[in-house]
């Protein structure tokens, strides 16, 4: 990847080099763990290390949730993982959905720098607006995946209400979206569990898409696929990720075997529809 380029043109490098638009999700619950990484020092780590060995080649991005790493040896194991991932060539995009006023915000938007985590992108929530955005979108080189129509069943409780006779709120969210991506670097976050409107958000936001949902939550991968990449011609950029389905595909000794596997099968799988 070419050092001082945006993220989604090195993102795009990333894809045409694999050949592939699947993002592995680093979520290593504890409780899941395979006993032979229980005993380590910094187990996700351990965990991850492997997963990461073992998917590399299959993998556009990865896409740790931070939610499982908010402790102490927690935050230890993320820094060595996107420090790893990165090594390999491969970015890192944080799912950590933050968003908050002044200087919280601008904490925040630190993991996105060296002295921070250093992941190359972070999705953000549009709720408290544009300014608490701001000192994400500032960093041009970073990534900001925002927040649209989420892949779980409840997303539709807001996201789907109407604020106007003619558009809803996540599509308002990803028009907004698209009047802040004035530095090239805003995405949306848009499910596969709801083929409908990833085809609508694509009709009205022409930005890289991260589409979650098409592993354990047993979304759509053609429709990933047909709208999730920013153009029809099959090298757009746009991500697909799978979280359980891959790094929890097998367990015993041999997860990280099941987990390249799995990557490879999924990768195999939407290219078919690229």
């Amino acid at each position: 990847m070419t050092p001082g380029s945006g993220f989604f043109d090195r993102l795009r490098e990333r894809i045409e080099t694999v050949d592939s638009v699947v993002s592995v999700g680093l979520d290593p619950d504890p409780d899941r763990l395979p006993e032979s990484v229980r005993d380590r020092d910094l187990p996700r780590w351990a965990f991850n290390r492997r997963i990461i060995d073992a998917t590399h080649e299959h993998a556009a991005c990865y896409k740790p949730n931070a939610a499982f790493y908010e402790d102490s040896d927690g935050w230890r194991a993320l820094r060595e993982t996107v420090a790893y991932a990165e090594g390999k060539g491969v970015p890192v995009l944080l799912d950590a959905k933050r968003a908050d006023i002044g200087n919280t915000a601008r904490r925040y938007a630190r993991a996105l720098d060296d002295d921070g985590l250093g992941a190359d992108a972070i999705t953000v929530t549009p709720y408290l607006g544009r300014d608490a955005l701001e000192p994400f979108l500032s960093r041009a080189e970073k990534g900001v995946f925002v927040l649209c129509r989420t892949s779980n069943a409840g997303g539709a409780d807001f996201q789907n209400l109407r604020v106007s006779d003619e558009k809803r709120l996540y599509e308002y969210v990803a028009q907004r979206a698209a009047e802040w991506n004035g530095r090239d670097n805003v995405g949306l976050v848009v499910g596969a569990t709801a083929p409908e409107e990833l085809e609508r958000v694509r009709e009205l936001a022409d930005l890289p898409f991260l589409v979650p949902g098409v592993g354990a939550q047993g979304g759509d991968a053609e429709a990933a696929v047909e709208y999730g990449l920013a153009d029809r011609g099959g090298t757009g950029v746009g991500i697909v990720n799978s979280s359980r389905g891959i790094i929890f595909a097998g367990g015993g000794e041999d997860f990280a075997g099941a987990a390249g596997a799995a990557a490879k099968r999924l990768k195999t799988r939407l290219n078919q529809y690229r």
